[in-house]
């Protein structure tokens, strides 16, 4: 089978799986256009994130971890462009924290400059450190009076300084840049590091960010959550008021609320989409171009492409920010879909473990492999457990509850799902390491 008949075989068979999650109740299907609905929009934010790091590693070979990270900041974005400002706090300790946060950036500014400036020896040495040490206090002598004076104002429901209230949509482009600023400090320090290296660097530094995500609560309430963010969509009990929108619901044999439900879970499918199309046309304008062809060559050879004169940091600098402002967009179309910003809910293996199961799996350096590789594995995930479970019952079928294989295989199902994705990620490695889709 040519791998045109094979991309679109593959296609055509998740496109049976998301159907088939509408039509059926049998085996693992719920028959519920919802939930089908439901995997589809998670399964369009994964692809997106999934083009990013093929942007990375597929193109360039870069060794991303920290796509949590990147997605975090996302995340963080559509709390910062789309929440109103909340004026008490900023009354409260707003002008005090930005003083803080410029005190310590003239720090960090001021050192780089003496660093810079003055010869080494041991003038330098401790000149820097007393910048950096009278800095600190001076910064936190500022920015904590301000801080505690914003998380003390209506703290079960602000604590907080809000956003800049404008239109929810904008934080998708907000999100990138906020990705693509983070990774450029991070690729100026890290990409000259070895690929290892590298790997462990992103990781530790997307925690970083995601820490403080969770600890600011000035900027993101912290664990207490951000909920209530606007939506890009009409609100449902708005539709169930909507005498037209309740005789058109009738007429499909819906009830106001399951088809509210549908239709706006709809609309995010369609945004959804506009994005992916709009991010895997560019993908595939950049992959055919010179500058594609000159990324991966630099892939395929570094030492060659220096000696033709190919400046390799730079390059990588390049691809590296553009697939992290990728996946900083991934991160705020999936808060927006949630309505919420929860930062417990960041952990690598779902945010930066799976998207590497999706890229491996569905062929890297390959953006339709990798489209295809986020569709599938996403379903999968999803499924997984109910396959599970379906599982159990077979095999522990006219045992008795509390025999011992009975009680291990109901215990086991809910954990199927890491195992699942570390063997499928295991066997494409052994049999098929290019991936179901190939680079051609």
């Amino acid at each position: 089978m040519s791998q045109s008949n094979r991309v679109i075989f593959y296609f055509a068979l998740v496109a049976i799986l998301f159907l088939l999650e509408g039509l059926t109740n049998f085996w693992i299907f719920t028959g519920s256009w919802d939930t089908s609905v439901s995997i589809l929009n998670m399964a369009l934010v994964s692809a997106v994130m999934a083009l990013g790091v093929n942007l990375q590693w597929g193109y360039a070979g870069l060794f991303n971890v920290g796509i949590m990270g990147f997605t975090a900041l996302g995340g963080l974005a559509v709390v910062i462009t789309s929440m109103q400002p909340v004026g008490e706090a900023w009354e409260a300790g707003g002008a005090r924290v930005l003083a803080g946060l410029l005190i310590g950036a003239l720090t960090i500014g001021l050192t780089i400059m003496l660093r810079t400036k003055l010869p080494k020896g041991n003038a330098r040495a401790v000149f820097t450190i007393v910048v950096l040490v009278g800095g600190f206090f001076i910064y936190r002598s500022v920015f904590d009076p301000g801080v505690e004076a914003i998380e003390a104002v209506n703290p079960s429901v602000a604590g907080y300084l809000g956003g800049l209230g404008l239109p929810v949509l904008l934080s998708w482009p907000v999100g990138g840049l906020l990705a693509a600023g983070a990774a450029w400090i991070i690729g100026k320090t890290a990409l000259g590091l070895r690929s290892d290296y590298l790997a462990i660097a992103t990781l530790g530094i997307a925690e970083i960010i995601v820490a403080v995500i969770k600890n600011e609560g000035w900027l993101s309430r912290g664990a207490k959550n951000v909920n209530g963010l606007p939506r890009p969509v009409p609100n449902p009990v708005d539709l169930q008021a909507d005498p037209a929108f309740i005789e058109a619901a009738a007429r499909f044999g819906m009830s106001p609320v399951e088809a509210s439900t549908l239709y706006i879970k709809l609309g995010y499918a369609l945004l959804f989409t506009a994005v992916l199309v709009i991010v895997l046309i560019l993908a595939q304008l950049a992959r055919h171009s010179p500058w594609g062809r000159m990324m991966r060559a630099i892939r395929d050879n570094e030492t060659a492409a220096r000696a033709m004169g190919k400046n390799v940091t730079a390059r990588h600098l390049q691809i590296f920010i553009l697939g992290s402002a990728i996946c900083g967009i991934a991160g705020a179309m999936m808060t927006t879909l949630d309505g919420q910003l929860v930062p417990t809910t960041y952990n690598p293996l779902r945010f930066t473990f799976l998207i590497w199961v999706m890229v491996i799996v569905g062929g890297s350096g390959n953006n339709i492999g990798s489209l295809l590789g986020a569709f599938l594995i996403w379903w999968l995930y999803v499924k997984v457990e109910p396959m599970g479970q379906w599982l159990a019952q077979v095999s522990t079928a006219g045992l008795d509850p509390n025999n011992w294989f009975a009680v291990r295989m109901t215990d086991a199902a809910p954990h199927m799902r890491l195992f699942t994705m570390g063997l499928i990620l295991l066997l494409v490695l052994r049999f098929n390491p290019r991936g179901l889709v190939p680079e051609r």
